[in-house]
């Protein structure tokens, strides 16, 4: 009781807003890739289907490593979890910018994706945790719009960086940007008390118990068919505005716009559900809109003159599809059993969170080599759009947690 009553009194708005923020930064070291793979393909020279790899790659920690990073929570506690994951970013930036050939640059960013995860299961944790109670729903909005975030910047600045700075020298000066948070943290953040070591087998059952739950595994799921569509599109898209002519510094400037409205959307959602649309609601509209949205910009063969109708389609794509992110983020921790762990349910769901964000490149990739064109993505995203529909029905249908969730 006493250790609740000082988390409470430790609610405050700067402690929230810096916790998103180094979630933007995390965020910036897989989105530094995607404006640079043409200049690291001519440089290194690998195939279009090893570049999906590398985007997806740095997720692969995320993949088996959620309910791990968890674990370790449970011992060391969250926000030491959490600036563990930001010294990782900063030493496989370092060692990236070191890189000679293509697999070192694949070791590196498995480094940053060991990185990524820890400080992604932890931020949504950490933000509920010291965010004032009637803020809440507000923190949360902003923390699903860290992706977004990290996507306009990371992809605008890199392509704005490689035009005067080799892609090795990027990569050292976002490791060094990776160790602005850690002070931040340490003066801001007050620290969580975890169980310690002692606590090992009992902190192992919350997880087990948290891993039978049916409801903990659908809702990691939806957030999969999410993950697998936007971090497909959007991964790809300065490749695909490449191959229409645009310029680098162009095709990023547009790439970033897409990722910055999916950071809009998810502030919007969490106004949303502060003020109490329903989540199921939120989900359906946001699968339906990247379905519709999808096949009006991959579907058609548009001309030069019309390209900024297919900017506009990905666009709108990527702010509805906000709704998804941002609506699970708010539930997915109330969906830990009695005896379960909050953080092992966003860790579960961040492990299938990370398996959409590995596959999806390389899923889209194989079918655009097979196809011989990115019209065909269409066909990928409406299949995830239908299956996290689908999903989302069986979610609402028992012990419902939109039924609750304010």
């Amino acid at each position: 009781m006493q250790l609740e009553i000082g988390q409470a009194q430790q609610r405050t708005n700067i402690a929230w807003i810096i916790i998103v923020a180094s979630g933007v930064v995390a965020g910036l070291h897989i989105w530094k890739l995607s404006p640079a793979l043409g200049i690291i393909r001519d440089e290194l020279g690998f195939s279009l289907f090893f570049s999906g790899v590398l985007l997806g790659v740095v997720q692969v920690a995320g993949m088996v490593g959620g309910l791990a990073v968890s674990l370790i929570s449970e011992v060391i506690s969250q926000r030491r979890t959490f600036l563990v994951g930001l010294l990782l970013l900063v030493i496989g930036s370092a060692l990236g910018a070191l890189s000679s050939n293509a697999f070192a640059l694949l070791a590196t960013r498995i480094i940053e994706g060991a990185g990524v995860i820890m400080a992604t299961v932890m931020g949504p944790g950490l933000v509920r945790l010291h965010a004032p109670l009637k803020t809440m729903n507000m923190a949360v909005g902003w923390w699903a719009a860290y992706m977004g975030l990290a996507t306009f910047i990371g992809v605008f600045s890199t392509a704005l960086a490689l035009q005067h700075l080799p892609w090795h020298l990027w990569w050292a000066i976002l490791s060094c940007v990776s160790l602005i948070p850690i002070p931040l943290i340490l003066k801001f953040v007050p620290a969580d008390s975890p169980p310690g070591s002692s606590a090992v087998r009992m902190a192992t059952s919350r997880i087990a118990a948290t891993a039978r739950s049916p409801q903990v595994w659908v809702s990691g799921l939806i957030f999969g068919c999410y993950t697998v569509q936007w971090m497909a599109v959007v991964g790809f898209l300065p490749t695909i505005y490449a191959e229409f002519g645009l310029s680098a510094v162009a095709g990023g400037l547009a790439s970033a716009v897409v990722g910055g409205l999916n950071a809009v959307g998810a502030i919007i959602c969490g106004a949303l559900l502060h003020r109490g649309l329903n989540g199921r609601t939120l989900l359906f509209t946001g699968f339906g809109l990247m379905a519709l949205t999808s096949v009006l910009t991959f579907a058609v063969n548009y001309p030069a003159g019309l390209l900024w109708v297919q900017m506009l389609g990905v666009g709108m794509f990527s702010l509805g599809g906000a709704a998804i992110p941002t609506t699970l983020t708010r539930i997915v921790v109330d969906l830990a059993p009695p005896g379960g762990s909050a953080p092992a349910a966003m860790g579960l769901a961040q492990q299938i969170f990370n398996i959409g964000n590995f596959t999806g490149p390389m899923l889209l990739a194989a079918m655009v080599s097979w196809t011989g064109g990115w019209n065909s993505t269409w066909r990928l995203t409406l299949l995830f759009a239908a299956l996290g529909s689908l999903l989302t029905l069986r979610l609402s249908r028992k012990n419902s947690p939109f039924a609750t969730s304010p």
